[in-house]
């Protein structure tokens, strides 16, 4: 069996009036992602892990910024392209691991919710999603509460 990582980061601004969506929920929050779609910063991660792993480009190749049917798109749209093309290509999703970079809101309570709606997208079960955060302690854009950034690593087996 072959075995294939990829790698995916994401960072959005966050401001006032706006909706916080993460993992495919919104949160209750003041401050909302800035971004062409709904500015899920953990979908648009798992999404770039997710095409890297499988050679298939980034996020912007497949839904570019420029593209105005992605305008508010519900980014857990992305996932489920993401899917039918690991699909194509013979690849199955083993595993995926992400970090949540915010100062606020918490999110730990939020995870359970996030990895179903994460996991019904990809067509897998939540058990294949883990889900951590952390806060910058202060430093830069995220530490000051004017960004909210992802990490992902998601792990391919080939059929």
């Amino acid at each position: 069996m072959s075995v294939r990582c990829g790698i995916g980061y994401d960072l959005h601004r966050l401001a006032e009036g706006g909706k916080l969506i993460v993992g495919g929920m919104e949160l209750p929050f003041d401050k909302g992602s800035v971004g062409h779609s709904d500015g899920d910063v953990l979908a648009h991660a798992l999404c770039d892990a997710l095409f890297g792993a499988a050679g298939l480009g980034d996020i912007g190749t497949h839904f570019p910024d420029t593209d105005a049917r992605w305008k508010g798109a519900n980014s857990l749209l992305f996932l489920e392209h993401a899917r039918k093309l690991l699909d194509e290509k013979k690849f199955v999703i083993e595993h995926v691991d992400a970090v949540v970079i915010t100062e606020k809101p918490k999110l730990g309570p939020h995870f359970p919710k996030m990895r179903e709606a994460l996991a019904r997208a990809l067509g897998l079960t939540a058990d294949h999603i883990h889900l951590k955060a952390k806060t910058n302690e202060g430093v830069d854009a995220v530490g000051r509460g004017e960004a909210i950034a992802a990490y992902v690593v998601a792990t391919l087996s080939e059929r």
